[in-house]
């Protein structure tokens, strides 16, 4: 649905491809000394992040930078790149060695293991120890041990969710005027009764609402995220398979076959980039997402009317869920000290936190008591995505959280289980020209397959026989090879 105030990691899951070689790139310099009370220039840092621009965000760093100046001896400059832009121009500058210091990237986003080991991005472990203490010691350690590549911490991942899980989300207004009854869904075929209700009773209305990104789920963690090779959550073996040729996948195939048909999915899903517009005029019934604590009420508030949801998933920490949202530093970076002293304010600073995210106290939004906020109208000009600007749980509550969201935040994320391949990170670089072959077979054939626009019966063996002609099997034996070795490393 739209993008709004306090969101979190579901607009990132539509960038998902895989990031083309960089060139290499060469290390930063000295920063220049500065912090409070010093009347050294400051330095400039330049923060590239993802996001539809905002009108205001040029005057809200100004104020930024004044907070900074003062704090650190640097001002900071945000450059927001839009959502579906994001990856291939951010491929295109850090190639040709455009300035920057800090970078967003994620799992699916500027892809974060991939640009590491290309050499995008500096290491930051001594960085950290030497200038970033307060923030090791807020940030979950899970977050910080589970993003590392190849030992080493490259970026600083958000504190927030930790523990991915699925849910299926419903317009609540539609839920209660065909009185139906959600509590016992949970498969995807426990949806039908109530997208046969709303389809031969509101025929405005679209029952199943996806985009072109959309996939089943099914238990298993993705090697790489959203191509085929995958093991399943209860492995023993730690067996890499082809998630096509799995019975769980099949099954439902055939199952989003049967809503296609039946008229529960938008004839233009396979092709559709997002369902914003749904999300405005509340046309729509369910759909999936990643859940957080009290994410209704995010929900519920960004899109104006109530929404809810139930479980589709456990809550499984995964690559993805703890590589969701992080920020890089450059290794063409000017003044990495800097930066490291910025990510440390950012992270542990409530008052720098708070500006980033909402903009300008008395202009976007109010205070209303010591930690609780409501937007003012200028808000709609900085209306930034929450999850990837930093420690999610310095934040001042919204007029309908409960005072306890972020204890809730807490055993949320001290709830989750491990996927068997945690902390796992394939290296493609013994098959790179195989899995870009392997990524134009997905385009070929991945979201049609995914949204039931074509029949499975038909389309899934053409499917499988087109990536393993690709290379998808030479793909996949490399990566059982490396996690076989993993699994040994690690005592599994």
């Amino acid at each position: 649905m739209q993008k709004g105030k306090k969101r979190f990691s579901l607009a990132i899951t539509a960038l998902t491809a895989l990031s083309v070689a960089l060139s290499g790139c060469g290390g930063g310099g000295s920063a220049a000394s500065g912090g409070e009370g010093t009347s050294e220039k400051p330095v400039e840092l330049i923060w590239y992040t993802i996001g539809t621009p905002q009108k205001d965000v040029d005057t809200v760093m100004a104020e930024v930078s004044k907070y900074t100046t003062e704090k650190i001896g640097a001002t900071v400059t945000m450059k927001m790149i839009d959502w579906g832009d994001y990856q291939q121009k951010m491929q295109v500058m850090v190639a040709s060695g455009e300035p920057m210091d800090i970078i967003f990237t994620s799992s699916g986003g500027f892809d974060y293991v991939q640009n590491a080991r290309k050499g995008a991005f500096m290491e930051l472990d001594s960085l950290i120890e030497e200038y970033g203490q307060d923030l090791k010691n807020t940030i979950d350690p899970a977050f910080l041990e589970g993003s590392k590549v190849d030992g080493h911490n490259y970026a600083i991942p958000a504190n927030k969710e930790l523990p991915q899980q699925e849910v299926w989300r419903f317009n609540q207004n539609l839920i209660d005027e065909y009185k139906m009854d959600t509590s016992g869904v949970r498969t995807l075929d426990s949806l039908e009764p109530l997208l046969k209700t709303i389809k031969e009773n509101a025929p405005d209305v679209t029952p199943f609402a996806m985009d072109k990104n959309y996939i089943p789920y099914v238990p298993y963690d993705y090697v790489i995220q959203n191509l085929p090779m995958a093991v399943k959550l209860d492995t023993t073996d730690y067996k890499v398979v082809n998630i096509l040729e799995t019975p769980e996948m099949k099954e439902a195939l055939t199952t989003m076959r049967k809503y296609y048909q039946a008229g529960y999915i938008a004839p233009e899903a396979a092709t559709t980039g997002s369902t914003s517009d749904l999300g405005t005029s509340g046309k729509w019934l369910l759909d999936r997402a990643q859940t957080q604590p009290f994410a209704d009420n995010v929900w519920s508030t960004s899109n104006g009317y109530p929404i809810t949801s139930t479980p589709a998933s456990d809550a499984i920490i995964t690559n993805n869920s703890v590589q969701g949202s992080m920020m890089a530093i450059s290794a063409n970076s000017e003044y990495p000290e800097k930066a490291m002293q910025f990510l440390n304010l950012l992270n542990t600073d409530a008052t720098l936190r708070n500006m980033v995210d909402s903009g300008i106290e008395g202009t976007h939004y109010k205070k209303t008591a010591d930690n609780r906020m409501e937007n003012l109208p200028e808000s709609k000009n900085y209306d930034m995505p929450s999850y990837s600007l930093g420690n999610n749980m310095l934040l001042n509550l919204n007029p309908n959280d409960p005072d306890n969201k972020w204890d809730e935040f807490k055993t949320f994320n001290e709830s989750g289980v491990d996927s068997p391949i945690l902390s796992f990170n394939f290296d493609p670089k013994n098959v790179s020209s195989e899995l870009a072959a392997v990524q134009n077979v997905k385009e070929q054939f991945w979201s049609s397959l995914m949204t039931g626009t074509v029949d499975p019966e038909t389309y899934l063996p053409q499917a499988i026989e087109k990536f393993n002609q690709a290379g998808l099997e030479k793909v996949m034996a490399e990566a059982q090879t490396q996690l076989d070795a993993w699994k040994a490393e690690n005592g599994k």
